[in-house]
């Protein structure tokens, strides 16, 4: 397969999050309510274009959420219950960077939940997504799609970079020998939960950069936003500033200039 430039790849991925921004200030205006699903293999880049959706945008308009593993007290509640406080008011995108699909998953695959509680998932997963839509939350999900070869190759690269050595947790190490046990999950998974008020939307990630940009395309294409009108931001000539004296710079404290002797 022919990847795109590098070049290219910026000025696409810049005119794309000139686009989310817009998405935002409709979704700001308008008090649309999104919520968006990413799942997939590890070192799929869902985390990557999870970044460069969110670069661009508001923090207080889009957040993203990344629960951690579930305390004793959460596991005695309701499954659904700690997402459901995560879901988006009006005017808010949320990006559950890993959802309740965990249960479908990683507790399937190693037996982090009992058989009943899977077979239970499976059946009020559907109903659950549908009470979502039906109370106006816009749900959109996405399943990052990677290759059992370049999956392994982007696990010997995190190997050698200091940056990314802590996305191999044990977890990921012992996913890694289940590539099987994982596809049959996500097939099951889909068999019940591909439903036509929420589908799957398959991302092919064996590119990284050609997934993000085909993600964040595709979302755009999902929701139905106009451009609003912004006023237009005029900065006036600042006012003479009178009657402050600056107390002595060598009364602050400042941050040593060390990199100042490396141009």
């Amino acid at each position: 397969m022919k990847k795109i430039s590098n070049k290219a790849y910026e000025a696409e991925l810049a005119r794309l999050q000139i686009e989310l921004v817009k998405l935002q200030e409709w979704v700001k205006n308008t008090g649309h309510r999104v919520a968006i699903v990413f799942e997939g293999r590890d070192a799929a880049g869902k985390g990557g274009t999870i970044k460069r959706i969110t670069e661009a945008m508001n923090p207080r308009i889009c957040q993203v959420v990344a629960l951690p593993a579930p305390t004793e007290r959460e596991k005695s509640q309701w499954y659904f219950q700690r997402y459901v406080a995560h879901l988006p008011a009006a005017g808010e995108i949320i990006i559950f960077d890993r959802s309740w699909y965990n249960r479908a998953g990683v507790e399937r695959v190693m037996g982090f939940c009992t058989d009943e509680e899977y077979k239970e998932f499976m059946r009020s997963c559907p109903e659950f997504e549908r009470m979502l839509v039906r109370a106006g939350i816009q749900l959109i999900k996405y399943w990052f799609s990677v290759s059992d070869e370049e999956q392994e190759r982007r696990f010997q690269k995190r190997l050698t970079d200091p940056t990314k050595q802590w996305k191999l947790s044990p977890m990921d190490l012992e996913s890694r020998k289940r590539w099987v046990d994982y596809s049959k999950a996500k097939d099951d998974m889909f068999s019940h939960t591909d439903i036509k008020q929420a589908p799957w939307y398959v991302v092919n990630s064996d590119v990284k950069k050609h997934a993000r940009l085909n993600c964040i395309s595709h979302l755009l294409s999902l929701i139905p936003y106009e451009e609003i009108e912004r006023s237009k931001v005029v900065l006036e000539e600042r006012p003479p500033q009178r009657g402050y004296v600056r107390p002595p710079i060598d009364d602050q404290t400042f941050v040593p200039e060390v990199h100042s002797k490396l141009v």
